[in-house]
């Protein structure tokens, strides 16, 4: 027990011997203190200390004063109060302000031992579960992050799936080569010029990403066809928002993203298709997509035509503001600046050359 050291505070010489002579023979180490300016100093200079011994009626700081010091600084230590005041209240305010225990002068010798016993036992006991609450924090947030890790590459595993799927998709559609990747960096340049939540980001560029994924399911026959489809064409040709919102509604991290696949044909005005929906009917990413999709293929090549200009998309976006877009969102359009579309475009060619040379070097073995 001599590791076990108890700081006793008292004015009075013959208390604080009598005190320290009693502890030093049952075995614990006892360090005398005069003043609780003294005892704060120590304290402060000294993590040894396990328990406070401190007398209530004191010269400069009493103790009721130090109590409520150790508390604020040590709360940790108990502090076991020594008063000869035989009131109740006085030993009741003592307590009700965080004192472990208190004594009456005069006391005996197996009184204070067993008070102080007490007060080692129950500071011992909320040490080890401070511990166990440390460990078990730590245990806590190492499987948080080995969870959050797991989702990350998981989430990762996704994005390359979908990546494939629009690989497949642009393959059987050569005519909109790149168009799935074009109009999902347009889509997220307008979402986050809109300061959307980086997760709210993700969801709609899946949507714009995944946009004709139900095209899968048009015959080849329409869906390259060289010349103009029949209204019975047309017809076929316009399920593939629904067949693509059937194909995703069923995969739970994409079923936010289907709602935008479902509506990616809507218009402003209520003229588009599948369902007719307008204006806020229609969801915040599909109407974001809208101005991506029309902005991509005014400014990409056609077989029947040659891509236009940033400049002509611009103008064209902003001359249907309330009828086929969102005139709020057109704004946030219009804000980004041309250089920033010509970059996001660059970038993605670099990305399709770079595949095909990596596609032809493989098969080149």
């Amino acid at each position: 027990m001599a590791d076990q050291r108890i700081l006793v505070v008292d004015d009075e010489n013959s208390i604080r011997e009598v005190i320290c002579s009693i502890l030093a023979h049952a075995g614990f180490n006892c360090q005398p203190i005069t003043s609780g300016h003294d005892a704060l100093a120590l304290l402060r200079s000294d993590d040894g200390i396990s328990i406070v011994l401190s007398d209530l009626i004191m010269q400069g700081m009493d103790g009721i004063t130090l109590l409520s010091r150790i508390q604020q600084e040590h709360p940790d230590i108990p502090v076991v109060m020594v008063t000869a005041v035989h009131d109740i209240s006085v030993a009741l305010a003592a307590i009700r302000n965080g004192a472990y225990d208190y004594l009456l002068k005069p006391f005996e010798k197996e009184q204070l031992l067993a008070v102080v016993r007490r007060a080692l036992e129950t500071r011992r006991l909320k040490l080890e579960n401070l511990a166990y609450q440390t460990k078990l924090e730590s245990l806590v947030s190492a499987r948080t992050d080995m969870l959050r890790k797991a989702l990350t590459d998981l989430e990762r595993s996704y994005d390359i799936t979908l990546e494939a799927l629009g690989d497949a998709l642009d393959l059987k559609d050569a005519e909109t080569e790149g168009h799935s990747k074009r109009v999902t960096a347009f889509t997220i340049a307008i979402a986050r010029a809109m300061q959307l939540p980086q997760d709210r980001v993700r969801i709609i560029a899946r949507g714009a990403f995944l946009h004709d994924v139900g095209k899968m399911a048009i015959p080849d026959a329409i869906l390259r066809k060289p010349g103009r489809l029949s209204p019975e064409e047309q017809a076929i040709m316009r399920e593939h928002a629904l067949l693509g919102y059937q194909m995703l509604r069923k995969i739970p991290f994409l079923q936010e993203a289907s709602d935008i696949v479902y509506s990616h044909q809507e218009r402003y005005d209520g003229s588009g298709y599948p369902r007719g929906l307008k204006a806020d009917q229609i969801p915040l990413g599909a109407r974001i997509f809208a101005i991506a999709d029309t902005f991509d293929a005014i400014t990409s090549d056609r077989p029947y035509r040659a891509a236009q200009s940033i400049s002509s998309g611009r103008r064209e976006i902003e001359r249907n503001a309330g009828k086929q877009f969102d005139p709020e969102v057109v704004k946030v359009f219009l804000s980004i600046t041309e250089p920033i579309w010509l970059e996001l475009r660059n970038e993605i060619e670099n990305q399709n050359n770079q595949r095909r040379y990596g596609t032809k070097k493989a098969l080149r073995g």
